[in-house]
């Protein structure tokens, strides 16, 4: 049964101003109208309705489950917020309008019309609690710094390549702090050669690169370096262009650290980071990502099939008369699929029946990453199981689940009996029956 609302209300909102249609329960009369897009106008619009409705609970749709008007919105306990996809609403449009024409002002009655006719299809958006959701934007934007940290990692290889090649060489990541400040201080060869050995020296075991032996190689291969070019025009642009590089790689490394701190403070106090770490390969950077994966509402999903489905992990079967495809998801979060996917990479070297599943899987001819979904697969439905139940994983206990409904090998019909003959002067194993 669904709840009863003193009014609906539709906001297509956009950059500067957001449109919005009202359509009162039980009145075929609609009201449209704008907002500005600031915390003040929001601010005296909602507080219109609160007044005119009574404080009445007012449903409101839009193309948003997060953003600046969610965020605002979500204040105002008289409004219930249902998020639209995006799709759905240009798919609706499609539906009258084939020719793919759209009109703006149109996109609230739209809305609205999505809102009445379709609300059983819509999830009402139920904020988690304040701790899950820090997490969860957390963990998302750490990602974001991981993702900048590899594209400043592949320019500075880039251009080292076209002047200073040797430079990768001396580094076991080009991506990490030491080569960073490293290339920053020095980004060419002839700098590098100017440079006293001793400096030189101090500078690896300031940087806990201790190793004397391979100090020794490094200073000794610097001494015996040639330029890769002498153009004048590439070693003053790419030095300066990998000075840049590395000075912004620094401050991703500084940056992503204390994303670090701050995440692993916050998944550690909270509830089910006992549960998530629990699992092989989770890990203190997976651990987190887990924890906002699920969130604390465990009445959210009723199924381990709908977290599946959301999540990207389950396939999508399309069919049409006689023909029938199988293709991944296209719509879904793509962090939520990357860290189930990840998790799943990271079990096969914790877990012996992850890697007996795996390797099954690339038995049967699956590609790698088709494989691991299918591994992910399997994992959320343990996830859901024990984050259900508020119980740690223990892989014994599965282990012995696995094992107890394993068939059995069947005995043959007629026991055979396996012998070393002589054939033809060679040794050979021959069946005889019994």
């Amino acid at each position: 049964m669904q709840t009863e609302f003193a009014a609906l209300v539709a906001i297509d909102w956009a950059d500067r101003k957001h449109a919005w249609a009202l359509q009162i329960s039980g009145s075929p009369e609609r009201e449209t109208g704008t907002i500005d897009h600031t915390p003040e106008a929001v601010e005296v619009w909602a507080s219109e309705l609160r007044l005119r409705f009574g404080g009445q609970r007012i449903a409101v749709a839009l193309e948003q489950s997060r953003g600046p008007l969610v965020f605002t919105l979500t204040k105002y306990e008289h409004l219930v917020i249902f998020p639209v996809h995006p799709t759905v609403l240009v798919n609706y449009r499609k539906s009258f309008c084939p020719s793919g024409a759209k009109y703006d002002p149109s996109d609230p009655r739209l809305l609205l019309d999505i809102l009445m006719l379709h609300r059983d299809k819509l999830r009402q958006l139920t904020a988690d609690t304040s701790e899950t959701r820090t997490l969860q934007f957390l963990v998302e934007e750490r990602r974001k710094l991981v993702h900048e940290k590899t594209r400043y990692s592949n320019r500075l290889t880039a251009h080292l390549k076209m002047y200073f090649p040797q430079a990768l060489a001396w580094f076991d990541e080009i991506g990490s702090n030491i080569a960073a400040e490293f290339l920053e201080r020095r980004p060419s060869l002839d700098k590098l050669q100017r440079a006293r050995p001793a400096t030189i020296e101090r500078f690896f075991i300031d940087h806990n690169s201790r190793d004397r032996e391979r100090i020794t190689e490094r200073l000794e291969q610097i001494r015996k370096a040639i330029p890769a070019t002498t153009d004048a025009a590439v070693l003053t642009s790419c030095s300066a262009a990998v000075a840049a590089w590395a000075a912004l790689l620094k401050q991703d490394l500084a940056a992503i650290a204390t994303y670090d701190d701050k995440i692993d403070a916050l998944a550690r106090a909270h509830p089910d980071y006992a549960l998530m770490n629990s699992f092989p390969g989770a890990g203190p950077a997976l651990t987190p990502r887990l924890i906002a994966a699920k969130g604390s509402q465990r009445e959210r999903y009723e199924t381990a099939h709908e977290i599946e489905c959301y999540s990207g992990i389950a396939p999508v079967v399309a069919s049409s008369g006689q023909q029938r495809w199988v293709h991944w998801r296209w719509a879904c979060p793509k962090f939520l699929r990357q860290a189930f996917h990840e998790w799943a990479l990271h079990s096969i070297a914790y877990s012996q029946w992850a890697r007996e599943y795996y390797e099954q899987q690339r038995a049967k001819g699956k590609r790698r990453n088709t494989a691991i979904r299918s591994l992910a697969f399997k994992w959320i439905r343990i996830l859901f199981r024990c984050w259900k139940e508020r119980k740690p994983y223990d892989e014994a206990v599965y282990q012995r689940t696995l094992d107890a409904h394993r068939p059995k090998k069947q005995p043959s019909a007629q026991p055979v009996e396996l012998q070393w003959k002589n054939v033809a002067g060679l040794s050979k194993i021959v069946v005889s029956e019994a």
